[in-house]
C-alpha cells in the first residue's frame, strides 16, 4: 500500500532516523491514524531502499548493537510529493468489517443483539474519549486534521449506532406487544 510508503517517507522528510525511532514515533503518535506494525514498516523501508527512495547506512554507538539509519534520497523526496499529491486528492472507500455482522443481526434474538450493540457503542465512546483527550500536535496542521477526521467518523458512527439501537428497541417492543 502506498499509504505506508507515504507515511515512512513523510517521517524521513523531517530527518534521518533509525528503524526503532520510526516505529516508536508511529506507535506513540500515530497509532490512531495507522495500524502499521513494525515488521511491515521494516519491510516497506527495505522496499523503499531497494527502489532508491531511501538510503540506509549503519551506525555503532558504544556497546549498542549496530543500527540501520534511514534517510530519504532526492528521488525519495520526489516520490514522497507524488504520493502526497495523489493521496490528498483521493477519496477513501469506507468498508467497515462490523457491517458484515450488522447484515445478519436478524439472526439473533433482538435482546441479545441489543446487548452486543450497546457494548459496541461503549467501545466507540471510549475511542471518542481517547481522541478528544489527545493533545494537539503543535507542528503544522496536518496531524491535527487527520486526528479530527477520525474523531468526526467515530462520532458519526456513534450517532448512527445509537439510532440503530433505538430502532431495534422499538422493533423488540412492537414484537412483544403483538
Amino acid at each position: 500500500m502506498e499509504e505506508r510508503a507515504l507515511l515512512l517517507l513523510g517521517i524521513l522528510m523531517v530527518h534521518s532516523q533509525h528503524g526503532y525511532q520510526i516505529n516508536e514515533f508511529i506507535e506513540m503518535n500515530l497509532r490512531r491514524v495507522t495500524d502499521m506494525k513494525k515488521p511491515t514498516a521494516y519491510a516497506t523501508l527495505d522496499r523503499l531502499a531497494d527502489e532508491g527512495y531511501v538510503e540506509v547506512h549503519t551506525e555503532k554507538a558504544g556497546k549498542r548493537p549496530t543500527r540501520k539509519i534511514y534517510s530519504i534520497t532526492p528521488q525519495g523526496q520526489r516520490y514522497f510529493f507524488e504520493l502526497l499529491r495523489t493521496n490528498l486528492a483521493k477519496a477513501d472507500k469506507m468498508n467497515f468489517g462490523s457491517d458484515i455482522g450488522m447484515m445478519f443481526v436478524d439472526h439473533l434474538p433482538y435482546d441479545e443483539a441489543l446487548t452486543l450493540l450497546d457494548k459496541r457503542r461503549q467501545e466507540l465512546s471510549l475511542e471518542i474519549e481517547l481522541h478528544e483527550s489527545a493533545p494537539e500536535h503543535g507542528f503544522g496542521l496536518g496531524v491535527d486534521f487527520a486526528m479530527e477526521h477520525h474523531l468526526v467518523h467515530l462520532k458519526a458512527d456513534f450517532e448512527w449506532l445509537s439510532s440503530v439501537i433505538e430502532r431495534l428497541r422499538n422493533q423488540l417492543e412492537n414484537s412483544q406487544l403483538n
